[in-house]
C-alpha cells in the first residue's frame, strides 16, 4: 500500500476498511450469482424483460466487485479469495431461489436489493469524511448505493406492473 495514499485516511483504521469492503465485496460477488441464475431459470409472464433486467444487475453486481477488490488492494488488504468466505462474511448472504415464478423471484431480488442499501447506506456514514479516496473524491460507495436504489426501483416497478396485470386479468374474468 502507497504510504501516502493511506495516510489520507482518518479516524478509521486501513485494516477496518479492507474488512469492511470485504463484506461488501462478498455480497456482490453472491448478488452478482443470485441474478445470473435467477435470470437463467425464471419463468412465467413477462421472463424475457425480466432476463434482461436480472442480467444487468448480475452486470452490475460484478463491476461493483470489481471496484471494491481495486480498493481493497489500494489499501494494501486482499479481497476475498475464496468463495466460501463469502458465505462467512456476508451481511446480505444469499437466498436460493424457491420458486422460479416471476412474482416470487422478483420479491427474493427486491430484498436483497433493500439489504444491499442498507450495508452501503452504512458504510457511507462509516466512512464519511474518514477516507477522501473512497467517499469523496471517487464516490464508490455512493455510486454503488445509488446502483442498489435504482435497482430496487426497476425490480419494484417490474413486480408492481406485473401484479397490476394479474389482478386485472383476474377481475375480468371473474
Amino acid at each position: 500500500m502507497a504510504k501516502r495514499g493511506s495516510s489520507i485516511i482518518k479516524g478509521i483504521q486501513a485494516s477496518e476498511v479492507v474488512e469492511l469492503l470485504n463484506k461488501a465485496y462478498a455480497d456482490e460477488w453472491l448478488a452478482y450469482y443470485q441474478y445470473f441464475i435467477e435470470a437463467k431459470v425464471i419463468k412465467g409472464i413477462m421472463k424475457d424483460a425480466i432476463f434482461a433486467e436480472l442480467t444487468q444487475h448480475a452486470n452490475d453486481e460484478l463491476r461493483h466487485a470489481d471496484m471494491l477488490a481495486n480498493r481493497i488492494i489500494q489499501l494494501g488488504g486482499t479481497p476475498l479469495l475464496h468463495p466460501q468466505e463469502w458465505f462467512t462474511q456476508s451481511s446480505c448472504g444469499y437466498k436460493e431461489p424457491q420458486s422460479f415464478d416471476v412474482v416470487a423471484i422478483l420479491k427474493d431480488s427486491i430484498q436483497g436489493e433493500q439489504c444491499a442499501i442498507s450495508v452501503y447506506s452504512s458504510l457511507a456514514d462509516t466512512f464519511k469524511d474518514k477516507d477522501i479516496i473512497y467517499y469523496g473524491q471517487a464516490l464508490m460507495i455512493s455510486q454503488i448505493l445509488a446502483d442498489e436504489v435504482e435497482h430496487e426501483e426497476d425490480l419494484q416497478d417490474l413486480h408492481d406492473d406485473i401484479t397490476e396485470f394479474v389482478t386485472q386479468i383476474k377481475s375480468t374474468m371473474g
